[in-house]
C-alpha cells in the first residue's frame, strides 16, 4: 500500500479560496491553490496596467492563508494595504513585493514560489494561466460587459462569461498537472462569474478535471452577490458551472441549509430546497446540505463547519 501523502487542489479566487486552503491544510493534504488571473480591479489591476505583471492579489491572499503562521509579522506585512500616499493608496504591500519578485526572479510563477518560501507556505500557489486575459460577460438582458471589475459591478445578473476576442487563453501546465494528480479537488466559494468560472475557460483545466482520479467538490456560496448572481438558487449556480465546461465533472455540491438555518433579512440566500437539489441531481451531482454559515458573518462560510463538511465528502 502506498504511503504517498494525499494531494488536494483548490480552485478559485477572491476571499473564499483562502478559507478552503486552510481547511485542506488542517486536514493533512499536500495542497495546491489554482488561482484566477482575470482580476483587473484595485491594486492588482493597477499593477497589470502599469507593470504588465499578472494580477497578484488573489495569489497573495492564498500565500498568506497557507503560511505556516498566517498571523506572523511577515504575513501581516504582506496583507498591509496603504490607506494614503500618491501612487500607494489602495495597494497591498504584498502585491508590490510579488511584482518586484516577478521582475527579480524572471517570471510570475517564480515570484509566487519565492514569496511562498519567505512566508513558509505549506503548499504551492499557481496561476490558472500565464496569459494576459480580458474577461467579458453577457448579462441576462443581453448586454455585453468587458473587464472583470465591471462584470463584478454589473447591475443585472450575469448569464455567461468568456475571454474577449483576441485574448490568448492557455492553461498553465503545472495547474493541469496538480489537478490530474489530486485526490480531492475543491472548487472554492467566491464570486461565481468573476473568481470561479474564469478558471474553467481553458480546455486543459476542464479536461484535467474530467480525467482526475480525485473527487471534485463544489462549495456553493452561502449568499448571492448584488448584481452578479442575485436571485440564483444552488441549482442555478451548478447550471452555470455545467454551461462553462464542467458537465459530468462534479461529484459533490456542498450547500448551506438555508431552509433550516435561514440567513438574516436583507441577504439573498442561495436556496438549497428540494427543487434545487432535484435539479442538481440531474447533473449526476450528490448534494450535501449542512449549516455552513458563519454566525458572525452569515453571508460567508464558517471555517469549522466547512472543514467538517469537506472531511465528510472526502472520505
Amino acid at each position: 500500500m502506498s504511503n504517498r501523502e494525499l494531494r488536494a487542489v483548490a480552485i478559485g479566487g477572491g476571499t473564499g479560496l483562502p478559507k478552503v486552503l486552510r481547511c485542506l491544510l488542517d486536514s493533512g493534504y499536500e495542497t495546491t491553490a489554482v488561482v484566477t488571473m482575470a482580476d483587473d480591479g484595485g491594486s492588482s489591476g493597477h499593477l497589470r496596467r502599469e507593470l504588465g505583471v499578472l494580477p497578484p492579489g488573489d495569489a497573495r491572499n492564498c500565500l498568506v492563508a497557507m503560511a505556516d503562521d498566517p498571523g506572523s509579522p511577515l504575513a501581516q506585512v504582506f496583507s498591509y494595504r496603504f490607506a494614503r500616499g500618491e501612487g500607494l493608496a489602495g495597494h497591498a504591500l504584498g502585491n508590490l513585493m510579488i511584482a518586484a519578485l516577478a521582475d527579480m526572479e524572471g517570471s510570475f510563477p517564480a515570484a509566487l514560489d519565492a514569496a511562498g518560501r519567505m512566508l513558509g507556505t505549506r503548499g504551492r500557489v499557481v496561476p490558472s494561466t500565464l496569459d494576459d486575459v480580458v474577461l467579458t460577460a453577457e448579462d441576462v438582458e443581453g448586454a455585453q460587459v468587458t473587464g472583470q471589475a465591471r462584470v463584478a459591478r454589473s447591475a443585472a445578473p450575469i448569464a455567461c462569461v468568456r475571454y474577449a476576442s483576441g485574448s490568448v487563453a492557455r492553461a498553465y501546465p503545472p495547474a493541469i498537472e496538480a489537478i490530474s494528480e489530486a485526490d480531492l479537488v475543491v472548487i472554492a466559494p467566491g464570486s461565481l462569474f468573476t473568481s470561479i468560472l474564469p478558471n474553467f475557460l481553458f480546455t486543459g483545466i476542464t479536461d484535467a478535471l474530467a480525467a482526475t482520479r480525485g473527487r471534485v467538490v463544489y462549495v456553493c456560496n452561502v449568499a448571492n452577490q448584488r448584481g452578479e448572481t442575485i436571485g440564483m438558487d444552488a441549482a442555478d449556480h451548478v447550471d452555470a458551472l455545467v454551461r462553462h465546461g464542467l458537465s459530468d465533472v462534479l461529484d459533490f455540491a456542498l450547500l448551506h441549509d438555508s431552509e433550516n438555518f435561514p440567513l438574516p433579512v436583507g441577504t439573498d440566500p442561495v436556496g438549497a430546497g428540494p427543487s434545487a437539489i432535484a435539479r442538481i441531481a440531474t447533473h449526476g451531482v450528490e448534494c450535501v446540505v449542512r449549516d455552513l454559515a458563519d454566525p458572525g458573518d452569515p453571508r460567508h462560510h464558517d471555517s469549522r463547519k466547512l472543514l467538517l463538511a469537506l472531511r465528510e465528502v472526502a472520505l
